[in-house]
């Protein structure tokens, strides 16, 4: 009955979604497949496959480890991404090229949910992380198709607004096959909102087995010599709109103790390339931007392409992790930890709790509150090189201690998903 009452809110609310869709995309060549793919018309799929979701960016990233395995272990097996957002299509098609095939989600009306269905014929739904939406796992899991929830985590301020609509929620976190929760907190919250316990596995946070190649990091010793090997750099990545304000802040006082720092400032969001550009003109800062293809002597170094984050972060000496100076929740800081790099991050981590309080426990996480403290944090360990490799060392080991939830979960989802569980390559 509430899925009905949603389906139905849905339905009214849906000519103003798509209203803000044509505002917010209009001019894009791309925007009419956009949205007749969001309502469930995308392109037939010649065989049935597994349907991997993923809503944007940070869970696209998420997925990378997984999908990578489940391409090399059933090399048969055809994969169909789908994000909510053009940043997180645009991060797969970046991540694995030609490899698999994409789509936008549908929108959660019953029909766009149908036609989607009808038309791709998934042998299983992989959700990543906490995109749940009552009618896509609802006839999903209605047609016999299983559905799991992978590197499943929710925070208790999510549990929290889950058990303000549990007539909604309990009978579709029900209906989940299995859930691989990151943490131990994970599972319980999700048996708390209705997933059965013996479907709920604590499995480990899959980010973990992040993968940094030597062509990856042959790459990051070519752009650090391009911009300076003996310049002081910091990274200031995934910022969003009241953050850029305050790092922009903290940078200038770190240019008046390191006039040669260079502060690589990487918005989340490629339609805030440009605007974050022009703020830091305005500002006075003298400008190169990684699209422009050369590097000049500057300031601050624009990150604004697609699918380059984990290399820049291999060109710096420093990272801070945004999302975390305003409430976001902060992004994943394992990937400057695979590098070996001391992260630095803000009071607003609540996404990536679990993670951040092992770091800190690490010893690799220097926690700011703001524009001065993320300065002198900065400053503090450019002028002390063992501190900078010792905590830089401590968030490198926790990703090596870590590593292995990639195998519980792949053994987990042939466990589960039967289309995954015949004559995988080893």
């Amino acid at each position: 009955m509430l899925r009905a009452l949603y389906s139905f809110v849905f339905r009214l609310a849906l000519p103003f979604v798509l209203l803000q869709l044509w505002w917010s995309g209009r001019g894009s060549a791309g925007l009419h497949g956009n949205w007749r793919e969001r309502l469930g018309w995308v392109s037939p799929a010649p065989v049935p496959v597994v349907w991997v979701h993923a809503v944007s960016v940070g869970e696209t990233i998420a997925a990378a480890p997984l999908v990578n395995a489940l391409l090399q272990r059933h090399p048969g097996c055809r994969i169909l991404m789908t994000a909510m957002t053009a940043t997180g299509s645009a991060r797969a098609r970046a991540l694995f090229g030609d490899r698999v095939q994409y789509a936008y989600s549908p929108y959660d009306t019953p029909g766009a949910v149908s036609r989607f269905l009808d038309r791709v014929r998934p042998a299983a739904l992989v959700i990543m992380e906490t995109e749940l939406w009552p009618n896509m796992v609802g006839l999903t899991e209605e047609r016999g198709i299983p559905v799991v929830l992978v590197n499943a985590r929710l925070s208790e301020r999510s549990a929290r607004g889950y058990r303000r609509i549990a007539g909604l929620v309990h009978p579709m976190v029900a209906q989940l096959a299995w859930i691989a929760a990151q943490g131990a907190d994970d599972a319980r919250r999700f048996r708390a909102i209705g997933a059965s316990p013996e479907r709920v596995s604590v499995t480990g946070s899959i980010k973990f087995d992040v993968v940094v190649d030597q062509r990856l990091r042959a790459a990051a010793l070519r752009l650090r010599a391009q911009l300076g090997e003996s310049r002081p750099v910091w990274i200031a990545a995934s910022t969003h709109d009241g953050e850029d304000e305050q790092i922009l802040v903290a940078h200038r006082q770190v240019l008046q103790h390191q006039p040669d720092a260079l502060l690589m400032l990487v918005p989340r969001h490629p339609e805030r390339f440009d605007a974050v550009a022009q703020r830091v003109q305005s500002q006075g800062f003298t400008l190169t931007r990684r699209s422009a293809g050369s590097i000049a002597a500057a300031q601050v170094y624009l990150g604004d392409t697609m699918g380059e984050l984990l290399l820049l972060y291999g060109a710096a000496d420093i990272a801070f992790v945004a999302g975390s100076l305003i409430q976001r929740g902060g992004h994943n800081p394992l990937e400057p930890a695979a590098w070996g790099l001391p992260v630095l991050a803000g009071p607003h981590v609540f996404n990536f709790e679990a993670i951040y309080a092992a770091l800190d426990e690490a010893g690799g996480l220097v926690a700011v509150q703001g524009a001065e403290s993320l300065a002198s944090a900065v400053l503090a360990l450019f002028a002390n090189a063992e501190q900078r490799r010792l905590t830089g060392a401590c968030a490198s080991a926790l990703i090596e201690a870590n590593r292995g939830p990639l195998q519980a979960v792949l053994e987990g989802l042939a466990q589960h998903l039967p289309v995954l569980s015949d004559n995988p390559r080893t």
